[in-house]
Parts: structure tokens; C-alpha cells; sequence
């Protein structure tokens, strides 16, 4: 065990469910305090794409998310469902499903931790270029949805003005602008 590992003790499902699985462990710090419940919340890997036209437009999703009771804009993205044998092609799959927009040019720009504190699960960040519009949309049951074009640029003051405010979309637009070269540093 490294130095700063925990050792879990003991672990109980609190909820399992299909949208999360809450787990309580019971641990023990390397110095033997024990720490418990310390609750970890299970969600399956998740994705976003940065999707870009050929105008250079980013493709947004508008859509109602009841946690913060209001309708915000956001990438598109979601859970990596057993059926997608990759990241990517839940990404692809996504993409298609929320927006009705493909391409044949996908690269992963980054992988992140929603909260490395008590979130078990990693999102991966991917940028999709050329993307054109070739089907509607194939949404599920819960999901309502508009989908937008806003210019790069615009995209940009929509994160300073807090209307694109998912923090790890916003870390995936940062991905996507750093391989686009769109970066400038003061």
C-alpha cells in the first residue's frame, strides 16, 4: 500500500440502480484513523464531443437538466452504453443521437475525472471535425432537445458570460482548441 493509500475495510451499496450506484466504504488511512461512510457515487465512463463544421461552427445541445432546474447549453454527450465496444464509438453514437451530425474525423483530445473525490468513473473528450447533418434526431424517452450552431468565437463568450457553464465541457472545448492551435496565452 502507498503511503497515502486508503484501505477499504468494508463497502455496501446504498443505491444500484441504472443512472448510479452510491456505495459506502468504510476505510482506513494509512495511519489507521478510520474513515466511514465515505460515500462513492458510481456512474459508467462518460463522453463529449466538440463538434465543428466545415463554417467553423460548434454544434450545441439546449436541454432542461433538473439538477440545476434550468435549461443550459452544452456539448453533446453521454454514458458509454454497453453496446459501444469504445469510448469512440459512444462518442460517434451521441453525436448522431442528440444532434443528427457525423464525421469521419474523430480524435480524443483529452481524459478527465469529474471529481476524482468521490466519483468512480472518467469522461473522455473528443473533437469531431467536418461534422455535416445527415439524420434527425434519436433521442430517448427523458431527453428534450434543441440543437444550435454557434461561430468558435461565440462559443468562447458564451463560457465568460456563464451560459455554457458544464465544467467539463468547457474542459473538453479547451482540449479541442488546444489541437486546433486556437489557443493564445498573454
Amino acid at each position: 500500500m502507498d503511503s497515502f493509500d486508503w484501505n477499504v475495510l468494508n463497502s455496501k451499496y446504498v443505491i444500484q440502480d441504472r443512472w448510479i450506484s452510491v456505495r459506502a466504504d468504510t476505510c482506513q488511512m494509512h495511519d489507521g484513523k478510520i474513515v466511514e461512510p465515505y460515500y462513492v457515487l458510481e456512474y459508467p465512463t462518460w463522453v463529449n464531443v466538440v463538434a465543428l463544421t466545415k463554417n467553423q461552427e460548434i454544434v450545441l445541445v439546449k436541454q432542461y437538466r433538473h439538477g440545476l432546474q434550468k435549461i443550459v447549453l452544452e456539448l453533446p454527450s453521454g454514458a458509454v452504453e454497453a453496446e459501444d465496444l469504445s469510448p469512440l464509438a459512444a462518442a460517434k453514437r451521441e453525436l448522431l443521437e442528440e444532434t443528427g451530425y457525423a464525421s469521419d474525423y474523430f480524435v480524443e483530445t483529452g481524459i478527465l475525472s469529474p471529481n476524482p473525490a468521490n466519483h468512480n468513473n472518467l469522461t473522455h473528450c473528443f473533437l469531431a471535425t467536418n461534422v455535416e447533418k445527415i439524420a434527425d434526431l434519436n433521442l430517448d424517452d427523458t431527453e428534450e432537445i434543441d440543437v444550435l450552431l454557434f461561430p468558435l468565437e461565440k462559443v468562447i463568450e458564451l463560457i465568460e458570460s456563464g451560459i455554457l457553464l458544464q465544467a467539463l465541457h468547457i474542459s473538453s472545448l479547451f482540449f479541442a482548441l488546444k489541437k486546433l492551435g486556437k489557443l493564445q496565452f498573454n
